[in-house]
């Protein structure tokens, strides 16, 4: 099929998409699964291969989103039943003041954000952003979306995060100088979320059903005044998971491959083991601060799943549709086109990227495919070590913008923040496009200079 073809496709696929969900607001999930079927179809697969590409697609996204999803609900459903979260909040905005709370949870979170992964960085600090929101009475949107912003930041330009690492090892890009402009970059992306997000007009934003809403409810006064778990208790279980992953993807980059150091480093810093970890410790440290029957803590536990369980199948079915897209050819078609216009190196990079990112959805998948369509270009550009680094960087902000609903944290933020798609597409996705724009600013800043 040719690549008009093929790109006019994933232009109506995503438009019958939005129209189904948003004008006749047609559950996410089973949307979702109808236009994956028909692109696939339109797209040209075989008839015997549209079910396992869409059983494909929604294996991979869950595969990583599922359980991290799970037990990261868990361990928030501890925090917020205990009032912890609360309690937190009101310990550091009393120090800090309203006015410099938002600021304070998003400059943290760019920070914890350079070990962790988004999609886990995001989940960990849900239920602190809802409690720093609801302390200081103000819209959790407010918090959450710049949140988001700064770990995504990071996420796609700083190592040891997985596309960054692998777009240096592809175009043969200094680990260091990377980690060093990545952060450099970054921070005038967090700056920048911060205040958009502060202009936009977030108190007309209906806020559904979610962990935003369940966590809003109730009195502050009423939580704060009565025995539970302090600020001390919550940020030990915060930040042991946290200390963990940060110490399985740093540690490794200085332990020799295939040790025994390294082999535990990478169990101990998985996602998966590192929040049951702080599961764990929720069970027991705030159990016992509440006093809560063996029978009571798992009640709890087990009551998050019934919150996260719509973001877990919509986040599924987004895999789905960007594994339809993936396999009928419309990134590949998409990266083609762009490279036959003969655009400047660091130009084509932040193109490229931010195309696929776009037709496919994941960062990663963007980051790396672009990588490899760039790395001839590169090698025989004749670039300075750093030239190469800005490079990279420019590949990576690419991957940042456009964040819609074929991508997984899309449907993540959306739905822990009690987003509709409209809103999300108005605020999370532009959001991620303006901050893209500026870090590819920052770049070719750098570049100037270089």
């Amino acid at each position: 099929m040719s690549e008009g073809y093929l790109l006019g496709l994933a232009v109506v696929a995503i438009a019958v998409l939005l129209v189904l969900v948003i004008a006749f607001k047609l559950s996410a999930f089973v949307a979702l699964l109808l236009v994956s079927i028909g692109t696939a179809l339109a797209g040209g697969l075989a008839l015997d291969q549209v079910i396992p590409t869409l059983t494909a697609g929604m294996a991979k996204t869950l595969g990583s989103v599922a359980i991290i999803v799970g037990l990261g609900a868990m361990m928030g459903k501890m925090i917020e039943e205990s009032g912890g979260a609360e309690r937190l909040a009101a310990a550091f905005t009393g120090k800090l003041g309203v006015k410099r709370v938002i600021m304070a949870v998003t400059a943290a979170a760019f920070i914890l954000g350079i070990p962790v992964f988004f999609d886990v960085g995001f989940i960990i600090l849900a239920p602190i952003v809802f409690g720093f929101a609801k302390v200081a009475g103000i819209n959790p949107l407010k918090i959450g979306l710049p949140v988001g912003i700064a770990l995504l930041a990071v996420h796609v330009a700083v190592p040891p995060h997985p596309g960054p690492v692998a777009v240096a090892a592809t175009l043969g890009a200094d680990l260091g100088l990377m980690t060093i402009l990545g952060i450099g970059c970054g921070i005038p992306m967090a700056i920048v979320g911060y205040f958009v997000s502060r202009r936009m007009n977030l108190e007309k934003v209906k806020i559904g059903a979610s962990p935003a809403a369940a966590a809003m409810r109730g009195s502050v006064e009423e939580i704060t005044s009565r025995p539970g778990p302090g600020a001390g208790t919550v940020l030990t279980i915060i930040l042991i998971p946290l200390g963990l992953i940060m110490a399985g993807t740093t540690g490794a980059l200085f332990v020799a491959q295939g040790s025994l150091a390294q082999r535990a480093l990478s169990l101990i810093g998985a996602p998966v083991f590192a929040l049951l970890v702080g599961v764990g410790l929720a069970y027991f440290l705030i159990g016992s601060k509440e006093k809560w029957s063996l029978a009571k803590r798992s009640s709890v536990l087990d009551s998050a799943l019934d919150t996260v369980a719509i973001i877990i199948f919509v986040t599924g079915a987004g895999g789905v549709f960007a594994n339809v897209l993936v396999e009928t050819g419309v990134g590949a078609a998409l990266s083609g086109l762009l490279i036959g216009l003969g655009m400047p190196v660091l130009l084509m990079g932040y193109v490229i990227a931010l195309a696929l990112r776009a037709a496919q959805g994941s960062a990663t998948v963007a980051l790396l495919t672009t990588a490899g369509l760039m790395v001839s270009a590169v090698e025989g550009g004749g670039f300075s070590s750093m030239q190469v680094v800005l490079i990279a960087l420019a590949i990576g902000f690419g991957g940042f913008g456009l964040s819609h609903i074929n991508d997984s944290g899309f449907w993540i933020v959306t739905k822990y923040l009690g987003l509709s798609v409209a809103d999300g597409l108005k605020t999370w996705t532009l959001l991620t496009t303006i901050c893209s724009v500026v870090g590819f600013a920052a770049v070719c800043l750098c570049w100037l200079i270089a």
